[in-house]
């Protein structure tokens, strides 16, 4: 997956891992590139052979974004475009990329107003829902080519955390009776108390094996049909360090 991952977000998440480039104004203004640059980039992956461009919270940057995919486009681009987002995002900014987004890959992070405690983003599970529902009537159900690559639909991420703060259960089950079963699901285990979340006691810690089963269990009794999952290590292997040049090499 060609990442190319956005300066600044707009959840602000106390436990967010990768802070240093979401919510560090110094480093947002490091590594700034134009919409021409953006799109040399976006080709320059698909010649190392990515399968596809991924963007990663791009939400506030959606004009730039869309002129940088057509200049790309007309050079040669022609792997799909995925959209990674906290889906904190309204129907309107999603309306704008409809045929240029191939894969939807949202969160779904909380089940109520847990968002005000531990992002700053008031009702998000409302806006959340509503994002997906329009990603899905854009793209539909998980479709992989032979190889099992994701080539059209939605891939949704849910983090469980620590406690059930995040209520897992709820989520999983809106999914499966308000959207569907045939959406991608990635259950992920990767919590790391990052950033401010060792000073708030109920994110200080990882979850447990027995929480991530009891998120496993849910998943299998709702039947969704493409589910991954992530083994307790996740924490360790997917944790970045945007100091670094290879941020994603421990």
């Amino acid at each position: 997956s060609g990442t190319v991952f956005f300066a600044n977000c707009n959840l602000r998440c106390l436990y967010c891992q990768n802070y240093q480039i979401s919510q560090n104004q110094e480093a947002q203004l490091k590594n700034s590139v134009s919409p021409d640059r953006l799109a040399d980039i976006m080709l320059e992956l698909q010649s190392l052979g990515c399968h596809n461009i991924n963007l990663v919270s791009p939400t506030h940057f959606i004009p730039q974004i869309v002129k940088s995919v057509e200049i790309a486009a007309g050079r040669g681009l022609r792997i799909p475009m995925v959209y990674n987002t906290n889906s904190y995002d309204l129907i309107s900014t999603l309306k704008e990329l409809e045929g240029i987004v191939s894969v939807y890959l949202p969160d779904l992070k909380y089940a109520g107003e847990e968002s005000l405690k531990y992002s700053d983003a008031p009702e998000y599970s409302r806006y959340a829902r509503l994002a997906i529902q329009e990603m899905y009537r854009q793209q539909g159900d998980l479709v992989t080519d032979t190889s099992g690559l994701a080539i059209k639909g939605v891939l949704v991420r849910h983090l469980v955390l620590p406690g059930d703060i995040a209520g897992t259960a709820g989520n999983l089950e809106w999914l499966a009776g308000e959207v569907s079963t045939g959406i991608g699901l990635s259950l992920m285990s990767q919590y790391h108390p990052s950033h401010r979340a060792k000073s708030c006691p109920e994110l200080s810690r990882r979850i447990e094996a027995r929480e991530y089963l009891k998120a496993v269990k849910t998943v299998k009794a709702l039947g969704f049909q493409h589910a991954f999952l992530q083994g307790l290590r996740a924490p360790e292997v997917y944790l970045p360090d945007f100091e670094r040049e290879k941020p994603f090499d421990a």
